[in-house]
């Protein structure tokens, strides 16, 4: 049998694929913090290699885009560690009140805009893994106007879910661009 492909293949060479190197036993916030990385890193392997074409849109007249995606998240990173954990005054970076889908919206295949959607993502993963880190437990506790109290632990797997929902968009918006399938 030759030349098939397998849409559950994985994405990249799985020597090279750090994903597979999440902890399967031990501690568990190690253990979220790994799922989490590795849903970041999928979201990053969907995106790379693709400048302009990370802003295609899906179909009309849906605004739904890879670099949508990034934006989305780098805000929801921004959100619930921030804002709901860390307690800190910090505005959205891509969606505000007026606007809330402005995250994809504005997402142009303009340099700038890219550049500036990455930063913002890698910024915010790099504040939400150091809090994840210095946490004394997962039990510490935020205030969210629409969840109420939560928890390290609830935002944890709530923000693996986000990104696995998210990574089957970014699954489906990679193959439209240029054919490429995996996980």
């Amino acid at each position: 049998m030759t030349g098939g492909r397998r849409r559950a293949q994985l994405f990249v060479d799985e020597e090279r694929d750090g994903r597979l190197e999440a902890r399967t036993t031990g501690e568990e916030r190690l253990m979220l913090a790994d799922f989490l990385s590795a849903q970041r890193t999928t979201l990053e392997l969907k995106c790379a290699g693709l400048e302009a074409e990370l802003a295609l849109r899906s179909v009309e007249p849906s605004t739904l885009s890879l670099l949508g995606l990034v934006r989305h998240l780098a805000d929801v990173e921004r959100r619930w560690f921030r804002r709901v954990l860390a307690g800190q005054d910090a505005a959205l970076l891509f969606s505000t009140d007026a606007n809330p889908d402005q995250d994809f919206d504005g997402a142009r295949p303009e340099p700038h805009v890219i550049a500036e959607a990455w930063e913002a993502w890698r910024a915010e993963v790099a504040f939400a893994d150091r809090f994840v880190a210095e946490a004394p437990d997962l039990d510490i506790e935020g205030h969210d106007g629409w969840r109420g109290t939560v928890s390290l632990r609830w935002v944890l797997i709530h923000m693996i879910e986000e990104y696995a929902r998210h990574n089957g968009h970014a699954d489906l918006l990679r193959e439209r661009i240029d054919g490429a399938i995996g996980v």
